[in-house]
């Protein structure tokens, strides 16, 4: 009954790592692809005008939140 126990541990454990190596090699493919259109294909202007953009919003959230906590 143990040694069930323990296999079923290492199976786990198996399945966690190859997951764990999935997420990582999927993370570094699409931080690749992100650097390569914002370098290689000149996109930083759009990309900059969306930044700019979205720092208003997430200014006013920000400000929202610190109310919220001083409340308290």
């Amino acid at each position: 009954m143990a040694e069930e126990v323990k296999q079923e541990e290492k199976s786990g454990e198996a399945k966690n790592i190859a997951s764990t190596i999935f997420k990582v090699i999927l993370g570094l493919i699409l931080f690749i692809l992100a650097v390569y259109l914002l370098v290689g294909r000149n996109w930083w202007q759009h990309t900059w005008i969306v930044i700019k953009g979205c720092a208003g919003p997430c200014l006013i959230l920000a400000g929202i939140i610190t109310l919220a906590i001083a409340k308290e």
